[in-house]
């Protein structure tokens, strides 16, 4: 067990910045915004079980909630049941992106929860693919 940690250890990149290398798709994880959109991050404080947001998708698509810590990340329209999401995945590596959860979405207004958060504020992003 001790030998697979250090073997883990060894393999694991040395990031000499965070958020430098970003895909194009990921490049405006590093701008702040102020609604929950394509093209930057927003930061939101948890409201009671987590983060909520409204996001409205003009053009259908398959689109990614990037988060910046472990959580729980559900999406459904604004009147109607939760989503099933097409794929989960890691951030990029030497990134601050934790998660990020694919779903397949249609034009709509769309409600984004994310909870079972372990810290009082979730940075966020919607990616579009």
């Amino acid at each position: 067990m001790i030998l697979t940690a250090i073997a883990l250890t060894l393999a694991a990149p040395a990031c000499q910045k965070y958020d430098a290398n970003l895909p194009q798709t990921l490049a405006g994880w590093t701008r702040a915004g102020r609604d929950f959109d394509t093209g930057h991050a927003i930061t939101l404080p948890r409201r009671g079980s987590g983060v909520h947001t409204m996001v409205r998708i003009r053009k259908a698509g398959t689109y990614g909630v990037a988060l910046d810590q472990a959580g729980w990340i559900d999406v459904a329209p604004a009147k109607g049941k939760v989503l099933q999401s097409s794929e989960h995945a890691h951030g990029p590596q030497c990134s601050t992106i934790r998660k990020i959860v694919r779903y397949r979405l249609r034009p709509g207004t769309y409600r984004i929860d994310v909870t079972r958060l372990k810290g009082d504020r979730a940075r966020l992003m919607l990616v579009r693919y």
